[in-house]
């Protein structure tokens, strides 16, 4: 059961990342109106769904609940929960509380495409464990063309598992569609380091881009790079 009574002092430090102390400080101040009423009792419980709090004229929120987010990563974006030489993906995300969030399946910072987010930490371990089975599609463009006997080759191959360079087992099974020699769609069940980019260079050959289609049975359908949404309870049930 969602609890939606919180202490208003601890409502505005996750709200706003203010320390326990200073949240009081600006209560204390003033700062703080409940419901169009000013507020300076930290112990005060408020509705975090009904109960309008504003600080300085803007409303204050945090997340009732676990959210299960979909986003179409651009390129240039880390799956980390610290910046290091780029920017992390969550700051593509407008909502509260946005240190709890986490990701399923890291992409590559030059990798676009789905990318689910949730602070549901059961629910991310079902997206991404190969034992539930839940099928990632890629759409990816090779270095160099690939004839039909090589295309074979590889289907063939995938399909029946590949031992990369340094793993001690195979590859689970996959299917590799060829679109033309340059460009193909991998799809499969598990979620290797780097592992379609090492896939393909089993072949002797280099990923130029890729972009992950789908996740399961989610696609990006509506979603330009960069924008995200909200799952429904059905899209979140079937994992």
């Amino acid at each position: 059961m969602v609890v939606n009574s919180m202490r208003l002092d601890k409502f505005i430090s996750k709200a706003t990342e203010l320390s326990r102390k200073e949240s009081k400080k600006i209560m204390h101040a003033g700062e703080i109106m409940v419901n169009e009423q000013v507020v300076k009792d930290p112990g005060l419980h408020v509705d975090i769904v009904n109960d309008e709090v504003m600080w300085g004229g803007e409303p204050l929120s945090v997340a009732a609940g676990n959210r299960y987010i979909l986003l179409h990563k651009p390129e240039g974006f880390e799956c980390t929960l610290k910046a290091k030489e780029y920017p992390i993906v969550t700051e593509l995300i407008s909502v509260p509380e946005l240190g709890s969030l986490r990701i399923a399946g890291r992409l590559d910072v030059d990798t676009t495409g789905a990318l689910l987010i949730s602070d549901d930490g059961g629910w991310l371990h079902r997206v991404t464990s190969p034992k539930h089975e839940h099928a990632k599609t890629y759409e990816l463009t090779l270095a160099d063309a690939m004839d039909s006997d090589a295309q074979g080759n590889a289907v063939k191959e995938v399909a029946e598992g590949i031992l990369l360079e340094g793993d001690h087992e195979e590859t689970k099974p996959a299917v590799l569609e060829f679109i033309d020699a340059t460009h193909a769609r991998l799809t499969l069940e598990q979620g290797k380091y780097h592992q379609v980019k090492r896939m393909m260079g089993y072949f002797g050959n280099r990923v130029t881009e890729l972009h992950r289609a789908s996740i399961g049975h989610i696609n990006l359908e509506g979603l330009e790079k960069g924008d995200s949404r909200f799952l429904t309870p059905e899209e979140v049930a079937k994992f």
